[in-house]
């Protein structure tokens, strides 16, 4: 006589769901914190990238080339930007979609949105007279507040120099450190 397979009870099925939602409800708050803190980062490099890209474009081509933050002036100011020829032809864009939509910026000084080289790759001042960015927070509200101010987000600092130097840094670690601001 054949034993007839035998599948799972109700009571297994149940059991085994129970521990995967517990495991599950252990590991989402890290991995939620994991996706903010990673759009931070991503829009952080974006925005360098673009301003390395200005930069090496007014060097290449010896003339003023802007980095101009898109989204700068709205409510919530995001990590889109454009690179173009001073009063000419736009280089490359990015969209604040790609890859950090929830990552905003915090422009020092405060109405800040464009940042203009001259053929040296120096910082100059900028064709319509605006202030030229000089440090641009990232932070990630939906994802709560910065480590620096007792939160858990990786906050991080773009900060540049007039002489063209541009560096991302991160405001929470210790001087000393590289990383460091």
């Amino acid at each position: 006589m054949s034993a007839m397979p035998r599948g799972f009870t109700i009571i297994e099925i149940g059991i085994t769901l129970l521990i995967v939602g517990m495991l599950l409800a252990l590991g989402l708050p890290s991995f939620v914190t994991w996706i903010a803190n990673t759009q931070i980062r991503t829009g952080g490099e974006a925005v360098l990238n673009g301003i390395q890209l200005a930069r090496g474009e007014a060097v290449r081509r010896n003339m003023a080339v802007e980095f101009v933050l898109t989204e700068a002036a709205t409510p919530t100011p995001t990590t889109g930007w454009l690179v173009r020829v001073q009063k000419g032809e736009t280089v490359q864009t990015r969209n604040a979609k790609e890859g950090s939509p929830n990552a905003q910026l915090v422009m020092t000084p405060a109405n800040a949105t464009t940042l203009t080289f001259n053929g040296m790759g120096r910082v100059v001042s900028n064709d319509d007279l605006t202030p030229a960015i000089a440090q641009i927070d990232l932070v990630n509200p939906n994802g709560g507040t910065c480590e620096a101010d007792g939160g858990t987000m990786r906050c991080l600092q773009i900060r540049l120099g007039l002489s063209g130097s541009v560096r991302m840094c991160d405001p929470k670690v210790a001087a000393g450190d590289p990383r460091a601001c």
